[in-house]
């Protein structure tokens, strides 16, 4: 079993930024990939990024590409996700993610564990 606990989340004005972390505990050495998924209200929850546990390989959703980035530390256990240039349109709940398959978690179907949520809100 995997636990995500997720922190960084906030209220920031448009243009600014912020850092969500994802700490993992359990089997951690079981997940491949790790990312992070966020829900709007009334929306379904989408993709953000992901990390490739082993290789650092990276993956983003179109409409935060060059505004996000995720990054991992191993020795922590930990994953980032590090939001620049935040827009209104990025006000949802954040989630951590884990899949233990050997895939990158880009669907809600790829994930094996979630963290609990973090609300980002970006006010205009």
């Amino acid at each position: 079993q995997v636990h995500l606990v997720e922190s960084g989340g906030g209220l920031v004005q448009a243009g600014g930024s912020l850092r969500l972390s994802c700490a993992s505990s359990g089997r951690t050495f079981s997940s491949t990939s790790m990312g992070w998924f966020r829900q709007a209200p009334g929306k379904e929850r989408e993709v953000v990024g992901a990390i490739n546990w082993s290789t650092g390989a990276t993956y983003y959703t179109n409409s935060i590409r060059g505004r996000f980035t995720v990054s991992r530390d191993i020795s922590k256990n930990t994953v980032y996700l590090q939001m620049d240039s935040l827009e209104p349109e990025d006000t949802a709940v954040y989630y951590c993610a884990a899949g233990e398959r050997e895939i990158m978690i880009l669907t809600t179907r790829d994930v094996d564990y979630w963290g609990q949520g973090t609300q980002v809100t970006v006010s205009s």
